[in-house]
């Protein structure tokens, strides 16, 4: 994948948000330019990841490509805390496949979007992994943990073939802000109160 699939892939995703994201596991920051390019000039990125040098090199690479917007990156792990918020966007690219318990981080992630703030996700599309992938889950379960999380309206805003694991897809997801209760219907249905 070129910068031109992963702008298409998260770009439902991020168009007519706020500026201010947070990237969760931005590594060396392929989807991180992607975001910048789509937020334009008034961007305002947070990237954390655990690997310091990874983020050094985004550091240096982000203003070179995109002038003008802001970046700043925190070493750290989402296991353990995400940074605070509000934010108008969280970004997942290829970050949440690693970990166990996604919906522990997705609720992290819920509590820092501001209300009508979006999650955007890029995962593998399968339930199985392998020893690159270990945890990844398809677009369908998406929305089950997404759901779990507290977030609404969870659907698919993207897909590309991957020689790994069949596709790659990007999905979104809304945090309602914690004045909205969802209260589970028969038949799926939910209501407001």
């Amino acid at each position: 994948m070129d910068h031109r699939d992963h702008v298409g892939l998260i770009r439902a995703g991020v168009e007519g948000a706020g500026p201010r994201w947070l990237e969760l596991g931005a590594g060396e920051g392929a989807f991180t330019l992607a975001l910048a390019d789509l937020l334009g000039p008034a961007a305002d990125i947070l990237a954390l990841d655990p690997d310091a040098s990874a983020l050094r090199r985004l550091a240096a690479e982000l203003p070179a490509r995109f002038p003008g917007r802001r970046l700043r990156t925190v070493t750290g792990d989402m296991r353990d805390a995400v940074p605070d918020g509000p934010f108008d966007g969280v970004l997942a690219a290829n970050s949440l496949h690693f970990l166990t318990d996604p919906v522990a981080v997705l609720r992290r992630v819920a509590a820092v979007l501001q209300p009508g703030g979006r999650l955007v996700v890029v995962e593998y599309d399968a339930d199985e992994g392998n020893r690159w992938v270990p945890h990844p889950f398809s677009s369908g379960r998406f929305a089950v943990l997404a759901g779990e999380a507290g977030l609404r309206d969870p659907h698919e805003i993207g897909r590309v073939p991957s020689r790994f694991l069949g596709a790659i897809y990007a999905a979104r997801a809304v945090w309602p802000g914690p004045d909205l209760v969802l209260h589970s219907r028969p038949h799926g249905e939910d209501r407001e109160e």
